[in-house]
């Protein structure tokens, strides 16, 4: 059995156990099928004008063929035909990229081959990948990423020399083409992960996903997560050959055993999520020859806890809805009343508390709202939106309508509010006059004490100082 047949049934028996047992017969009625994998790419190359600046890059269309990948049939690749080079129209100026994955697993195979049928539009750029000291080949980078959440893959390309001499040669490139007018490559090293990007509830534990494979003869020397955020960057695991668990910097990290390492799964594991986990996160790994990496956004999520209450304000009640604990910051109140038997109304007029932040890093704010029970009484609701939530929060209360005699006591309670403000007022006008005349009967008795301590050789009148000033 060869190298790429004991892989194929590797990559089987993996599926399998991933479709777990109650599916077991619907996998067994699959097979695997080798099939070529197209992608649409495009080829970046430097700018080679005079006046071009260093970071000045040319993008010119590709395709991507990986050849012969297997995948499970699930009935849809019947009918499904590989790749012709004669079907690429003549005038089309492709640079064709055929490469070998005999070497190396290609898992988010299938995501790439069914993307297109899903709607998604694959990224996928091609660039030269420097080797010092190595002129034996040309190497190429693949970055190849399903939009979000989908997977991203990153393969490093090697050029076959077992062209003829006298092959046509790509303009571009440079480089000999094959029979079907391809540049032939094999895939030496591939990074992938999963998914690209993660949402974990605050306090949760998190598994980010990076796998590998490497051809035969390639050893793996290290793997080295860092986190990105804020313009800030921090090393959180890095393995290196010969350091058994390797260095976990951040606290509770960890990396899987060195023998799982080693047969490629670099996932990283984070217990007790906070708010200072939340980034970018990048895997690199590297071994004798390559190195590559993957880039991963970790998203922290707090639902929010939402409570409705009522004050018997006069004459009508106010309502308050109270949410706290909730991240990130970006959350709506929409207050609905219903009454009786008609459609729930979206009501405007709410007011709000100011922002409060935890010590955690979470937010709080409150939602005022004057509440009109109307003549039967009505049901009012706060509902919370909050990306963290499948569905929004709802909370709500009955406002029963307001008796005659609470309606007899508002009036009452405001009439003694407004008579207790007139005689308030009445008081302040009385209490003016006589300060204004304590005020002047003090003025004399200041000026007779300020004569008397006047030496009798003064020829001049000493200024008046008054003792104290009446606001």
């Amino acid at each position: 059995m060869g190298a790429g047949q004991g892989w194929w049934l590797l990559l089987y028996a993996a599926l399998s156990r991933a479709a777990g047992a109650g599916t077991e017969p619907q996998v067994a009625e699959r097979q695997l099928r080798a099939v070529d994998v197209i992608l649409d790419c495009f080829l970046v190359t430097e700018a080679e004008h005079p006046r071009a600046f260093a970071r000045d890059m040319n993008r010119e269309k590709a395709l991507l063929v990986l050849k012969q990948v297997p995948v499970l049939d699930d009935g849809s690749l019947e009918g499904f035909t590989d790749f012709q080079g004669d079907t690429v129209a003549k005038d089309d100026p492709l640079v064709i990229f055929e490469a070998s994955v005999d070497g190396v697993q290609i898992p988010q195979a299938t995501a790439l081959l069914h993307a297109d049928c899903s709607g998604k539009v694959v990224n996928c750029e091609i660039s030269h990948y420097l080797l010092q000291g190595r002129p034996e080949a040309t190497w190429f980078m693949a970055n190849v990423q399903v939009p979000r959440p989908g997977p991203s893959v990153s393969m490093v390309m090697k050029t076959l020399g077992d062209a003829d001499e006298g092959a046509v040669r790509q303009p571009t490139l440079n480089l000999p083409l094959g029979p079907q007018g391809t540049v032939r490559t094999t895939v030496e090293f591939q990074v992938t992960t999963l998914t690209q990007s993660l949402n974990f509830l605050l306090g949760s534990s998190a598994s980010l996903d990076c796998g590998f494979s490497m051809a035969p003869g390639l050893d793996l020397t290290s793997v080295e997560w860092r986190l990105q955020h804020r313009g800030s960057g921090q090393l959180i695991h890095r393995w290196k050959t010969g350091q058994g668990q390797g260095q976990a910097k951040r606290e509770g990290a960890t990396l899987p055993p060195e023998q799982l390492l080693r047969a490629g799964d670099a996932s990283l594991t984070l217990p007790s999520l906070s708010l200072k986990d939340e980034g970018t996160y990048i895997c690199q790994i590297t071994t004798s020859l390559y190195q590559a990496q993957q880039i991963l956004q970790l998203n922290i999520q707090a639902s929010p806890k939402v409570q409705l209450s009522s004050t018997n304000d006069a004459p009508l009640p106010t309502l308050t809805c109270k949410v706290t604990g909730y991240y990130p910051l970006d959350m709506v109140v929409t207050w609905i009343r219903q009454e009786g038997s008609r459609d729930p109304v979206q009501v405007s007029g709410a007011s709000f508390s100011s922002l409060r932040k935890s010590m955690a890093g979470t937010y709080s704010i409150s939602s005022y709202l004057i509440a009109d029970p109307g003549p039967t009484g009505a049901i009012y609701t706060c509902q919370v939106t909050h990306v963290s939530l499948e569905q929004p929060l709802m909370v709500s209360t009955r406002i029963d309508p307001i008796t005659e005699w609470e309606m007899a006591n508002g009036v009452i309670f405001a009439s003694c509010l407004f008579l207790l403000a007139l005689l308030f007022l009445g008081l302040q006008r009385r209490q003016a006059p006589a300060r204004a005349g304590l005020l002047q009967i003090q003025t004399p008795r200041a000026q007779t004490t300020s004569s008397a301590n006047t030496t009798p050789h003064s020829t001049h009148e000493q200024p008046f100082l008054p003792a104290a000033t009446w606001t």
